[in-house]
């Protein structure tokens, strides 16, 4: 089997100014996870510490947590958006799909093409 790198120019994953923490299709990640910053800046939002983020994701070290921290409060705008654009409300807004009574998300039926 061939391995093909992409030219630098090419790469969907971009470094920042902080060590732990890549761009990935533009979006804030932590370092060879496929973790988003936001999920981390939610729990320090609410109130969890570095202990108890790295009791939800015990994978972490405790630099990588810290770094994803530092990282939401340098680009506090951004992640504040992309938190907003996770939003359930929003996500059921854009598709159209539906919370019921008992907590299941519905979606509007699809039309495919006939053959």
């Amino acid at each position: 089997m061939t391995t093909v790198a992409l030219p630098q120019s090419l790469s969907l994953d971009y470094h920042t100014e902080h060590p732990h923490v890549t761009r990935v299709e533009g979006v804030a990640m932590l370092r060879d996870t496929r973790l988003a910053v936001r999920l981390i800046a939610q729990q320090y939002r609410a109130g969890d510490g570095v202990d108890d983020i790295l009791h939800t994701y015990p994978h972490l070290s405790a630099a990588a947590v810290h770094d994803a921290i530092s990282y939401y409060l340098d680009h506090r705008a951004e992640i504040e958006q992309e938190i907003a654009a996770h939003r359930v409300e929003y996500v059921l807004a854009q598709t159209g799909a539906q919370l019921n009574e008992r907590g299941f998300i519905t979606f509007p039926p699809t039309t495919f093409a006939t053959l």
